[in-house]
């Protein structure tokens, strides 16, 4: 049940909804096609060192997301969206519905993650447990768009 559901994006293509246990996720307000770009992204902090709420944007900096409700994008291991950090985009992997919430694999941006978890996504290819690329075969690296920074990283290996 979501209990507050507040806008994001000003035209309302992108809304932060809550849910009862203070969960949040970021929901297309709109339908989005393949390749879409959901938004535009940039840096309100910049660090070396990766926390929760970063994301990777090069070998070693990480950044606090603007516009900030773009935190809220959630993992899957079946993502419907793309961080590309060379364009400065989240952009669509496939038709995004309204109502539907926007998500990423982690690991296409995350080389070592700052809280590796056990994830409940639910999609049939379910990793069950998400760390940073490094942490994760090849094989299933392959099934996924990832960064720049990632599959330099990969090759180097």
């Amino acid at each position: 049940m979501v209990m507050a559901t507040t806008s994001a994006a000003p035209d309302g293509s992108l809304i932060v909804t809550r849910d009862g246990d203070g969960y949040a996720s970021l929901v297309a307000g709109r339908a989005f096609t393949q390749g879409a770009v959901i938004s535009p992204f940039g840096a309100q902090r910049v660090s070396d060192q990766p926390n929760y709420l970063t994301v990777q944007v090069a070998a070693d900096q990480h950044i606090m997301l603007e516009p900030d409700y773009l935190q809220f994008t959630n993992h899957s291991c079946d993502p419907n969206a793309f961080f590309d950090t060379e364009q400065g985009a989240l952009l669509a992997l496939r038709q995004i519905e309204p109502g539907e919430g926007i998500t990423f694999f982690y690991p296409s941006t995350e080389w070592v993650m700052d809280r590796p978890f056990a994830c409940h996504c639910g999609a049939a290819n379910c990793l069950g447990h998400i760390a940073g690329a490094s942490q994760l075969d090849r094989a299933v690296l392959c099934h996924y768009r990832l960064a720049a920074h990632i599959r330099a990283a990969l090759a180097a290996e």
